[in-house]
């Protein structure tokens, strides 16, 4: 079957995903273009990096190919099983970057150029200490556990919202969040004891 001028507009999300689990070039662009801005701006707005987000959003499609044959109209939209893809995989991203030193002569470079728009030292040190603790923190979580704490707590999204990206039960997704969030309390005040 060969798609005519628009394949967007003429096949749903459930045929586009079939024409592109079977490898069709012609389902797979039209599949892509319908959902690229939707997949990179889930990855964009989790990493905070347009580079890696499109790095992440790369693997979404990749991810969603090799998984297609899997997908179960029954437990959400096509759109919906993306977006989960999209935002696992950002979150997994966001999880094990690793740690980027500031360099110190950038630092000085900018507060030499404006002082008044410097930062406080002190308190971008303390911002930037409280930033991994709370990442270390994080990975001691479950993955889900981890995933759900931060698309509820740092991401904004509603315990529904959760539930429904997470392809999970709203109870389900409750205790994720309850749950992690009691966890990661636990372990920031065992981190914080440590230093005091």
């Amino acid at each position: 079957m060969r798609l005519l001028e628009d394949p967007g507009e003429q096949l749903s999300d459930e045929a586009l995903l079939a024409g592109f689990a079977a490898s069709d070039p012609e389902f797979a662009t039209a599949f892509v273009r319908r959902f690229q801005a939707k997949v990179f701006g889930i990855a964009v707005h989790v990493v905070g990096d347009a580079r890696t987000a499109e790095d992440v959003a790369q693997t979404a499609f990749e991810r969603a190919w090799r998984h297609a044959r899997t997908y179960d109209p029954r437990r959400g939209s096509v759109s919906a099983w993306l977006g989960v893809i999209a935002r696992n995989l950002a979150i997994d991203t966001v999880r094990v970057r690793p740690i980027v030193p500031i360099d110190p002569t950038a630092l000085l470079s900018e507060q030499a150029a404006d002082p008044r728009s410097a930062p406080d030292p002190e308190r971008s040190a303390v911002d930037q200490e409280s930033a991994d603790e709370l990442r270390a923190a994080l990975r001691c979580l479950a993955p889900e556990q981890a995933r759900a704490v931060v698309l509820a707590g740092i991401a904004g999204y509603s315990a529904s919202q959760v539930a429904e990206m997470e392809g999970v039960p709203l109870g389900t997704a409750k205790t994720r969040i309850r749950t992690g969030l009691l966890g990661l309390r636990s372990r920031l005040q065992e981190v914080r004891a440590d230093h005091a």
